[in-house]
C-alpha cells in the first residue's frame, strides 16, 4: 500500500498528450488555449473618448477660455472629426474617436450647453483627460492571451475583440464511465429493499463536465466473463476509463482480476488514504485506468484528487495545488493515514476557515451536501490543531 503522495506522483508519470483541435471561440469556455493570442492593432486602435462632453484643446483653456462654440458632435462609430479653431469644441460620445487636435474631454456634468455654445464649470484640465490613448492598453503583435490559458469569459472577450472566430484548444481525451454492481438500478426506478439508485456516475459525469470533458456511461453487473467482454472492448475505443466500484476485497469485486487478464498493467492498487483507500490505478498502451472505490465520498474525492491534476498535467498545465485553509476546530484521527476530511467554508476577517463535519463515512453521500470542500490531513500525526493550514480540495 502506498501513501497518497506517492500515488499522485505516479499518476503524474502517466500523462498522455492528446493534441490539439480547432473549435469555434464561442463553444471554447472552459477549454485549454494551445495558441497565443496577440493584439491585431493597437488596443484601444484609436484616441478614445471615456465619457460624454465636449472635446478641447488644453491650451485656450489655460489662458482663461470657459466658453466654446461646438462645431460638430463626434459620435461612436463614425468617421474622425477635426477641430477646426481651437477656441470651439466637439460634442463628443463615450467610445467615440477623439477628434483631430483634441486634448481632453470635460464630461457634461461639468459643462452648460445654450445656443451651440459650452461652458465650462471647472477650473481644473488635465492633458489627455477622459482620453483612452491609442495603444495604451496594449501594442500591435504584443501577446494578449499566452499558451495553456483555461479559457474563461474574460478570454471569450478578448478572442472576439481581435476576431478570432475559431480557436486551438487541447483534445479532450475520449471517457468511459463504468458502475458495476447487482445492487444498482437507474434512478427513474423505484429500489427493492436490498437496492440503491445509481448515483455514482452521476456524480462522476458531474465532476468532469466542470472541466468540460463530456464522458459516456456504461452499467456492468457483476458477472465476470460479461465483465471482462465488455471491458475489452471498452478499452480499445477509449483514453480514460474511470470505475466506481468492484475493487476491493469482496466476492463479487472482479475488477484487478479482469483488468490483469485483459493485459492492463497494475501501477499501484491500495492507497493510505481514507476514504478511497482500495483505489486502483493502471494502463494499457494509451489507455489509462482509474478505478475509484464504489462508495460514494471515496469516488467523489478520488476522482478531485487524482484525476484532476492528471488531467490538467496532460493537457500542459503545470498542475499544483495552491489551494489552503485553516482548520476551525481541534480535530483528531487515530489511523496513519492520509483523511480527507469533509469541511464547511467561511470565509472570516480575510482567512478562510474550513469548520469539520465529518459525516459517517464513505457511504454517507447526503454529507457532501452540508460541505463545500475536503480538507488534506498527512499522515504520521494523530491530532489536527485549529489554527493549522492544510490543502484543500473545493467541490464548490
Amino acid at each position: 500500500m502506498i501513501t497518497s503522495e506517492k500515488a499522485l506522483e505516479i499518476i503524474l508519470t502517466q500523462t498522455e498528450d492528446f493534441g490539439v483541435e480547432k473549435i469555434d471561440f464561442k463553444d471554447s469556455l472552459g477549454r485549454i488555449l494551445k495558441e497565443e493570442i496577440v493584439a491585431d492593432r493597437d488596443f484601444p486602435p484609436f484616441h478614445r473618448a471615456s465619457m460624454d462632453g465636449i472635446a478641447i484643446t488644453v491650451e485656450p483653456f489655460n489662458k482663461g477660455i470657459r466658453k466654446f462654440k461646438i462645431e460638430g458632435v463626434q459620435a461612436a462609430g463614425s468617421p474622425q472629426l477635426t477641430l477646426e479653431d481651437p477656441i470651439n469644441c466637439i460634442e463628443v460620445m463615450t467610445g467615440a474617436m477623439a477628434p483631430v487636435n483634441s486634448e481632453a474631454v470635460i464630461p457634461y456634468e461639468l459643462v452648460e450647453i445654450k445656443n451651440g455654445v459650452a461652458k465650462v464649470n471647472t477650473n481644473d484640465i488635465k492633458y489627455f483627460q477622459n482620453i483612452h490613448r491609442k495603444g495604451l492598453d496594449r501594442k500591435k503583435e504584443e501577446i494578449l492571451i499566452s499558451k495553456n490559458t483555461i479559457i474563461s469569459a474574460a478570454e471569450i472577450g478578448v478572442l472576439a475583440t481581435v476576431g478570432k472566430n475559431t480557436v486551438q484548444v487541447a483534445r479532450n481525451p475520449k471517457v468511459m464511465l463504468i458502475s458495476t454492481g447487482d445492487e444498482l438500478v437507474e434512478i427513474d426506478q423505484t429500489p427493492a429493499d436490498y437496492q440503491i439508485r445509481r448515483s455514482n456516475i452521476h456524480t462522476l459525469v458531474a465532476i468532469l463536465d466542470r472541466i468540460n470533458i463530456k464522458a459516456d456511461t456504461i452499467h456492468i453487473a457483476d458477472d465476470k466473463p460479461l465483465l471482462k467482454q465488455k471491458i475489452e472492448k471498452i478499452l480499445n475505443n477509449y483514453d480514460v476509463l474511470l470505475f466506481s466500484g468492484a475493487v476491493s476485497k469482496g466476492k463479487f469485486d472482479y475488477l484487478p482480476e479482469v483488468l490483469d487478464e485483459l493485459g492492463v498493467e497494475k501501477l499501484f492498487h491500495k492507497v493510505r488514504q481514507r476514504p478511497g483507500k482500495p483505489f486502483w490505478f493502471g494502463k494499457k498502451e494509451d489507455t489509462t485506468v482509474f478505478a475509484f472505490p464504489g462508495n460514494p465520498v471515496s469516488t467523489f474525492v478520488s476522482c478531485m484528487k487524482y484525476f484532476y491534476p492528471w488531467f490538467q498535467r496532460s493537457a500542459g498545465l503545470n498542475y499544483q495545488n495552491n489551494n489552503f485553509a485553516i482548520l476551525a476546530k481541534d480535530f483528531n484521527f487515530k489511523p496513519d493515514l492520509t483523511y480527507f476530511l469533509q469541511v464547511k467554508l467561511e470565509n472570516k476577517n480575510g482567512q478562510l476557515l474550513a469548520n469539520p463535519i465529518a459525516g459517517h463515512g464513505s457511504g454517507d453521500l447526503a454529507n457532501l451536501v452540508d460541505n463545500d470542500a475536503f480538507i488534506e490531513l498527512p499522515t504520521g500525526k494523530q491530532s489536527f490543531s485549529k489554527g493549522e493550514v492544510f490543502p484543500l480540495i473545493e467541490y464548490r
